[in-house]
Protein backbone atom coordinates (compact mmCIF):
# COMPACT_ATOMS: atom_id res chain seq x y z
CA UNK A 1 0.00 0.00 0.00
CA UNK A 2 1.53 3.75 -1.17
CA UNK A 3 2.27 5.49 2.24
CA UNK A 4 2.68 8.91 2.98
CA UNK A 5 6.19 9.36 0.21
CA UNK A 6 4.50 7.97 -2.84
CA UNK A 7 0.73 9.70 -1.90
CA UNK A 8 2.87 13.39 -1.28
CA UNK A 9 4.32 12.96 -4.92
CA UNK A 10 0.80 11.81 -6.38
CA UNK A 11 -0.68 14.74 -4.60
CA UNK A 12 1.91 17.14 -6.37
CA UNK A 13 1.84 15.87 -9.89
CA UNK A 14 -1.68 15.58 -9.61
CA UNK A 15 -2.40 19.25 -8.73
CA UNK A 16 0.76 19.99 -12.64
CA UNK A 17 -1.80 18.40 -14.35
CA UNK A 18 -4.86 19.10 -13.35
CA UNK A 19 -5.68 21.90 -10.22
CA UNK A 20 -7.41 24.88 -12.44
CA UNK A 21 -9.33 22.52 -14.80
CA UNK A 22 -13.40 21.83 -14.58
CA UNK A 23 -15.22 18.55 -14.63
CA UNK A 24 -16.77 17.07 -17.53
CA UNK A 25 -18.41 14.37 -16.23
CA UNK A 26 -17.76 11.10 -13.75
CA UNK A 27 -17.88 7.26 -15.00
CA UNK A 28 -18.34 4.76 -12.50
CA UNK A 29 -17.51 1.46 -13.78
CA UNK A 30 -17.46 -0.28 -10.88
CA UNK A 31 -19.27 0.79 -7.68
CA UNK A 32 -19.79 -2.20 -6.12
CA UNK A 33 -17.76 -0.90 -2.91
CA UNK A 34 -18.46 2.63 -2.89
CA UNK A 35 -20.06 4.09 -0.57
CA UNK A 36 -21.89 7.00 -2.77
CA UNK A 37 -23.70 6.32 -5.54
CA UNK A 38 -22.91 6.84 -9.27
CA UNK A 39 -25.63 9.33 -9.58
CA UNK A 40 -24.45 11.31 -6.80
CA UNK A 41 -20.25 11.27 -7.36
CA UNK A 42 -21.65 12.54 -10.97
CA UNK A 43 -24.13 14.92 -9.80
CA UNK A 44 -22.04 16.58 -7.28
CA UNK A 45 -18.51 16.68 -9.49
CA UNK A 46 -19.99 17.54 -13.02
CA UNK A 47 -19.17 21.27 -13.75
CA UNK A 48 -16.84 21.85 -10.31
CA UNK A 49 -13.51 23.23 -10.89
CA UNK A 50 -10.53 21.21 -9.03
CA UNK A 51 -9.18 23.58 -6.42
CA UNK A 52 -6.21 21.42 -5.22
CA UNK A 53 -5.56 17.68 -4.73
CA UNK A 54 -4.17 17.18 -0.75
CA UNK A 55 -3.59 14.45 1.51
CA UNK A 56 -4.84 12.88 4.75
CA UNK A 57 -2.52 10.76 6.08
CA UNK A 58 -2.67 7.60 3.11
CA UNK A 59 -5.42 9.10 1.42
CA UNK A 60 -5.88 11.66 -1.51
CA UNK A 61 -8.20 15.13 -0.92
CA UNK A 62 -9.76 16.50 -3.92
CA UNK A 63 -10.96 19.79 -3.10
CA UNK A 64 -13.40 21.95 -6.07
CA UNK A 65 -15.48 24.80 -5.99
CA UNK A 66 -17.97 25.34 -3.66
CA UNK A 67 -16.23 23.30 -0.80
CA UNK A 68 -16.76 20.02 -2.56
CA UNK A 69 -14.32 17.30 -1.49
CA UNK A 70 -13.85 14.08 -2.38
CA UNK A 71 -11.54 11.43 -0.65
CA UNK A 72 -9.78 8.92 -2.99
CA UNK A 73 -8.07 5.37 -0.85
CA UNK A 74 -5.52 3.50 -2.99
CA UNK A 75 -5.69 0.69 -0.78
CA UNK A 76 -3.18 -2.42 -1.74
CA UNK A 77 -3.29 -2.58 -5.44
CA UNK A 78 -5.03 0.19 -6.56
CA UNK A 79 -3.15 3.22 -9.12
CA UNK A 80 -4.29 5.92 -11.18
CA UNK A 81 -3.87 6.75 -14.55
CA UNK A 82 -3.54 9.92 -16.69
CA UNK A 83 -5.19 10.08 -20.02
CA UNK A 84 -6.90 12.14 -23.17
CA UNK A 85 -9.83 11.33 -24.55
CA UNK A 86 -10.89 8.01 -23.65
CA UNK A 87 -9.62 5.53 -21.15
CA UNK A 88 -9.24 1.97 -22.22
CA UNK A 89 -7.20 1.04 -18.44
CA UNK A 90 -8.58 -2.42 -17.54
CA UNK A 91 -9.90 -2.80 -13.82
CA UNK A 92 -11.04 1.17 -13.41
CA UNK A 93 -13.26 2.02 -10.66
CA UNK A 94 -14.10 5.30 -11.76
CA UNK A 95 -12.98 8.12 -13.98
CA UNK A 96 -12.84 11.81 -13.47
CA UNK A 97 -13.23 13.81 -16.99
CA UNK A 98 -12.38 17.29 -17.25
CA UNK A 99 -13.63 19.75 -19.91
CA UNK A 100 -10.49 20.12 -21.72
CA UNK A 101 -10.40 15.82 -22.66
CA UNK A 102 -8.01 15.28 -20.41
CA UNK A 103 -9.08 12.54 -17.41
CA UNK A 104 -7.97 10.53 -14.06
CA UNK A 105 -8.68 7.25 -13.78
CA UNK A 106 -8.56 4.60 -10.75
CA UNK A 107 -8.06 1.34 -11.21
CA UNK A 108 -8.08 -1.65 -9.04
CA UNK A 109 -7.45 -5.12 -9.88
CA UNK A 110 -8.67 -5.86 -6.40
CA UNK A 111 -11.27 -3.69 -6.67
CA UNK A 112 -10.86 -2.48 -3.19
CA UNK A 113 -10.14 1.47 -4.01
CA UNK A 114 -12.42 3.86 -3.53
CA UNK A 115 -13.52 7.21 -3.69
CA UNK A 116 -16.12 9.16 -1.34
CA UNK A 117 -18.02 12.23 -0.77
CA UNK A 118 -17.21 14.60 2.20
CA UNK A 119 -14.53 12.20 3.84
CA UNK A 120 -13.62 12.89 7.51
CA UNK A 121 -10.15 12.34 8.95
CA UNK A 122 -9.56 9.58 11.72
CA UNK A 123 -8.29 10.34 14.91
CA UNK A 124 -4.79 10.29 14.15
CA UNK A 125 -2.62 12.97 14.18
CA UNK A 126 -0.86 12.77 10.35
CA UNK A 127 2.82 11.54 10.56
CA UNK A 128 4.14 14.75 9.01
CA UNK A 129 2.00 17.22 11.46
CA UNK A 130 4.47 19.82 13.04
CA UNK A 131 2.59 19.38 16.07
CA UNK A 132 3.63 15.71 16.16
CA UNK A 133 6.64 16.61 18.56
CA UNK A 134 8.32 14.89 21.84
CA UNK A 135 5.26 15.62 23.85
CA UNK A 136 2.61 14.76 21.75
CA UNK A 137 4.34 11.10 20.78
CA UNK A 138 5.17 10.76 24.39
CA UNK A 139 1.56 10.74 24.93
CA UNK A 140 0.76 8.92 22.12
CA UNK A 141 3.12 5.79 23.03
CA UNK A 142 2.02 5.17 26.53
CA UNK A 143 0.77 2.04 26.16
CA UNK A 144 1.55 -1.54 26.37
CA UNK A 145 1.28 -2.36 22.68
CA UNK A 146 4.56 -3.28 20.59
CA UNK A 147 5.87 -0.05 18.93
CA UNK A 148 5.45 -1.21 15.63
CA UNK A 149 1.78 -1.95 15.80
CA UNK A 150 1.27 1.60 17.19
CA UNK A 151 3.13 3.50 14.01
CA UNK A 152 0.95 1.14 12.01
CA UNK A 153 -2.30 2.00 14.08
CA UNK A 154 -4.15 4.86 11.86
CA UNK A 155 -6.24 5.85 14.62
CA UNK A 156 -2.99 6.92 16.61
CA UNK A 157 -0.95 8.52 13.31
CA UNK A 158 -1.82 8.74 10.07
CA UNK A 159 0.12 7.69 6.99
CA UNK A 160 2.64 5.45 8.30
CA UNK A 161 2.87 1.62 6.73
CA UNK A 162 4.79 -1.71 7.15
CA UNK A 163 7.52 -0.06 5.09
CA UNK A 164 8.62 3.41 6.31
CA UNK A 165 7.64 1.84 9.94
CA UNK A 166 10.90 -0.29 9.64
CA UNK A 167 12.67 2.36 8.10
CA UNK A 168 11.82 4.83 10.96
CA UNK A 169 12.65 1.93 14.06
CA UNK A 170 16.24 1.19 12.39
CA UNK A 171 17.27 4.27 11.89
CA UNK A 172 15.93 5.14 15.82
CA UNK A 173 17.56 2.03 16.63
CA UNK A 174 14.80 0.44 18.37
CA UNK A 175 13.56 -2.77 17.91
CA UNK A 176 9.81 -3.66 16.40
CA UNK A 177 9.27 -5.78 19.02
CA UNK A 178 9.63 -3.02 22.20
CA UNK A 179 7.23 -2.19 24.26
CA UNK A 180 5.49 1.61 23.03
CA UNK A 181 5.23 2.63 26.93
CA UNK A 182 8.86 1.10 27.75
CA UNK A 183 10.94 3.30 25.36
CA UNK A 184 13.10 6.59 27.47
CA UNK A 185 12.60 9.93 26.31
CA UNK A 186 15.63 9.80 24.81
CA UNK A 187 14.41 7.20 22.30
CA UNK A 188 10.99 9.02 21.72
CA UNK A 189 12.60 12.27 20.92
CA UNK A 190 14.88 10.69 18.33
CA UNK A 191 12.21 8.47 16.84
CA UNK A 192 9.63 11.72 16.67
CA UNK A 193 12.49 13.59 15.00
CA UNK A 194 13.48 10.36 12.23
CA UNK A 195 9.23 9.98 11.26
CA UNK A 196 9.37 13.39 9.55
CA UNK A 197 13.39 13.14 8.73
CA UNK A 198 12.85 9.54 6.75
CA UNK A 199 9.63 10.05 5.32
CA UNK A 200 10.91 13.74 4.18
CA UNK A 201 14.07 12.42 2.67
CA UNK A 202 11.98 9.73 0.65
CA UNK A 203 9.54 12.08 -0.79
CA UNK A 204 12.58 14.23 -2.10
CA UNK A 205 14.28 10.99 -3.29
CA UNK A 206 11.14 9.83 -5.30
CA UNK A 207 10.71 12.94 -6.77
CA UNK A 208 14.21 13.42 -8.04
CA UNK A 209 14.18 10.03 -9.32
CA UNK A 210 10.99 9.29 -10.74
CA UNK A 211 9.01 12.92 -11.81
CA UNK A 212 5.47 12.94 -13.09
CA UNK A 213 4.87 9.78 -10.58
CA UNK A 214 1.14 8.70 -10.26
CA UNK A 215 1.20 5.06 -9.26
CA UNK A 216 3.43 2.31 -7.29
CA UNK A 217 5.35 2.46 -4.60
CA UNK A 218 9.41 3.66 -4.74
CA UNK A 219 11.06 1.33 -2.40
CA UNK A 220 14.90 0.93 -3.72
CA UNK A 221 16.94 2.87 -1.73
CA UNK A 222 15.24 1.53 1.94
CA UNK A 223 18.35 0.59 3.54
CA UNK A 224 16.75 -2.75 5.78
CA UNK A 225 13.48 -2.83 4.34
CA UNK A 226 14.58 -4.19 1.31
CA UNK A 227 13.99 -8.36 -0.03
CA UNK A 228 17.35 -7.91 -1.98
CA UNK A 229 19.66 -6.56 0.97
CA UNK A 230 21.52 -9.04 3.12
CA UNK A 231 22.78 -6.43 5.37
CA UNK A 232 22.03 -3.11 6.41
CA UNK A 233 24.29 -0.08 5.89
CA UNK A 234 26.17 -0.51 9.16
CA UNK A 235 27.23 -4.25 8.93
CA UNK A 236 24.45 -6.50 10.34
CA UNK A 237 22.69 -9.09 9.19
CA UNK A 238 18.45 -8.08 8.13
CA UNK A 239 16.15 -10.50 9.86
CA UNK A 240 13.11 -10.82 8.57
CA UNK A 241 10.09 -11.58 10.58
CA UNK A 242 6.64 -12.98 9.18
CA UNK A 243 3.08 -12.38 10.88
CA UNK A 244 0.38 -12.94 8.66
CA UNK A 245 0.82 -10.75 5.59
CA UNK A 246 3.16 -8.67 6.86
CA UNK A 247 6.71 -8.83 7.03
CA UNK A 248 8.95 -6.95 9.91
CA UNK A 249 12.62 -6.37 8.19
CA UNK A 250 15.00 -5.56 11.43
CA UNK A 251 18.91 -6.31 13.00
CA UNK A 252 20.31 -7.08 16.04
CA UNK A 253 21.80 -3.58 16.51
CA UNK A 254 18.19 -2.42 17.31
CA UNK A 255 17.51 -2.34 21.24
CA UNK A 256 14.77 -4.14 22.36
CA UNK A 257 13.13 -2.43 25.49
CA UNK A 258 10.44 -4.21 27.43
Amino acid sequence: MPEIPDIEIFRENLNARFAGKTVKSVHVRNGRKLPDSARKLSGTLRGKKLVEVGRSGKELRWQFSDDTLLGMHLMLTGDLFAFEGRNDRPFTIVEILFSDGTGIALTDRMRNAFVRLDPEDKEGIDALDPHLNFRRLKDLLQRKAVIKNVLLDQDTIRGIGNGYSDEILWKSGISPFSIAQALPDGKIRELARNIRQVLRSAITRIRRKYPGKLQGEVRDFMQVHAPRRTHSPTGYPIKVVKRGMLKTYYTDEQVLYK
